[in-house]
């Protein structure tokens, strides 16, 4: 899939343009989506209580904290951007990076931006369609998704400073509509609102709870808090990472998961569970009941934080794609940057392509089901390979080694997610492996047949030279301590 271009340029670097505070904010404005607004209904269904939902909120961030300081761990030992992609190609070889990559870069990532998009899409346009009986149509929602995209495409290809700038902003705001939550359900709670939380452990009425529920209630807990591993898909633009990559993981997870807890318990301040569980979105709910007229926040709070979510996500998964290429796993043009502006455009646009042609597909949730073992996969993998690299390389220079019990236990975590997910739904996740597999044959004929003809060779030259032009990108110049 090389090329062998001549084209090159001395000065052609990713930039350490990432701060801790951006750091923090890719963390947060990551993890914090529209699931938190719209639906914690899953944990309380599936918690069959009150109390026991809001702490499993609370252990779920516990456990991405493990996970993210594991990762902490692994982004200052290997210090190459790419995330999971480079730990699982560093630690068990190419093939098994190349399918982790294959992946995410064609279906994960790119569904779930359109996904998200898709949400930005219909909460910015609610105060504009406020009735149920007249929603936004489905070609409306479509454009502005599309709109989203090429936006902040637009901005990440322009400069890595605008688009952290960018996530600062959106996080901002995300987190003050969270805290207007919060802050009106303390105002509740202490005019004595405190019904949902007397006798908070007893099963809410219609409800149950068992081991099989509290497992549904976790597995769904950390789903919503997806997304703390995205920093390490961005190591080599984060100032001073040794020191950075841990700080801002013991800023972002804690933060997050104190908001989670409080904004959990201000629904249920203002809602009894009853109503929690029977609203399409909570938030949305919630603002009716305690803002009236001013409720059109809500909707404005998620457009919000979906949009900063598709800004995390694609400085993320560009620089998965760029990393791929690279590493020549993937097509050489993907693994340029522009020779002025810095930034991975080409994987940038990549990215942006993927995920417009997934807002033409009639089911993109479905694709969702079945990569939902793709993540805790490849963070198990990870980790794994966290403790192999421990044995095989024990002199590599390791700024952070977290105690052996928290990566171990962090695997049994994924092992339980990806069996439990298998479990509950086998068909797709028979279906998400096989289509994982199919990377093994674009892995051979794409990566591991090196002895290509060489008129092939030329009109890959002849296509990678063009786009060079075209987009005025050239590959990244390493030095011998890079």
């Amino acid at each position: 899939m090389s090329a062998h271009s001549d084209i090159s340029a001395s000065n052609v670097n990713l930039q350490r343009k990432v701060t801790l505070l951006n750091a923090v904010t890719v963390i947060v404005g990551s993890i914090i989506g529209s699931g938190i607004f719209i639906s914690p209904v899953g944990v309380l269904s599936n918690s069959g209580s009150a109390g026991l939902s809001v702490l499993i909120w609370a252990a779920c961030g516990v456990m991405s904290l493990v996970g993210a300081l594991c990762y902490a761990e692994l982004g200052t030992t290997l210090t190459a951007s790419g995330g999971d992609f480079t730990y699982i190609r560093t630690a068990f070889g190419s093939l098994p990076g190349f399918l982790y990559l294959w992946v995410s870069m064609m279906v994960s990532f790119p569904s779930q931006q359109a996904i998200i998009a898709k949400t930005f899409a219909n909460y910015v346009s609610l105060p504009f369609f406020p009735e149920v009986e007249c929603p936004p149509s489905e070609e409306l929602r479509g454009i502005l998704a599309g709109v989203c995209l090429v936006t902040l495409s637009i901005v990440n290809g322009f400069s890595v400073r605008l688009a952290t700038r960018v996530q600062d902003v959106f996080t901002l705001g995300k987190i003050l509509g969270l805290l207007l939550i919060i802050i009106m359900g303390i105002i509740h709670l202490a005019r004595g609102t405190t019904s949902s939380f007397q006798d908070s452990f007893d099963s809410v009425p219609g409800q149950a709870v068992s081991p099989t529920g509290i497992a549904q209630a976790v597995y769904a807990g950390l789903f919503a808090y997806g997304g703390w591993n995205n920093l390490n898909f961005l190591t080599e633009e984060l100032k001073n990472p040794n020191r950075n990559m841990p700080r801002a993981i013991l800023i972002a997870v804690p933060l997050v998961t104190a908001i989670y807890v409080l904004a959990n318990i201000s629904y249920l301040a203002v809602m009894s569970p009853q109503e929690m569980l029977i609203s399409q979105a909570v938030a949305l709910t919630f603002g009716k009941k305690v803002l009236g007229a001013a409720s059109v926040i809500m909707p404005i709070a998620v457009a919000l934080s979906t949009f900063g979510a598709v800004n995390g996500m694609l400085m993320a998964s560009s620089r998965l794609s760029f990393v791929g290429a690279r590493e020549e796993k993937l097509p050489q043009i993907l693994g340029m940057i522009h020779v002025e502006r810095k930034t991975p455009l080409p994987a940038i646009i990549f990215m942006c392509f993927m995920s417009l042609m997934y807002l033409l597909a009639s089911d993109i949730n479905q694709l969702l089901n079945y990569f939902s073992f793709v993540f805790w996969t490849g963070v198990g993998v990870s980790i794994a390979g966290m403790l192999l690299l421990r044995w095989r390389k024990p002199d590599l220079e390791r700024p952070l080694k977290m105690p052996w019990i928290l990566p171990l236990a962090f695997i049994l975590i994924c092992v339980f997610l990806v069996v439990f997910g298998a479990i509950g739904q086998p068909i797709d996740t028979v279906i998400g492996f096989g289509i994982a597999l199919s990377g093994v044959p674009v892995y051979f004929i794409g990566v591991y047949w090196t002895n290509k003809p060489k008129w092939l060779l030329n009109f890959i030259d002849a296509v990678t030279v063009m786009v060079q032009g075209v987009l005025l990108v050239a590959p990244q110049h390493l030095t011998k301590n890079e």
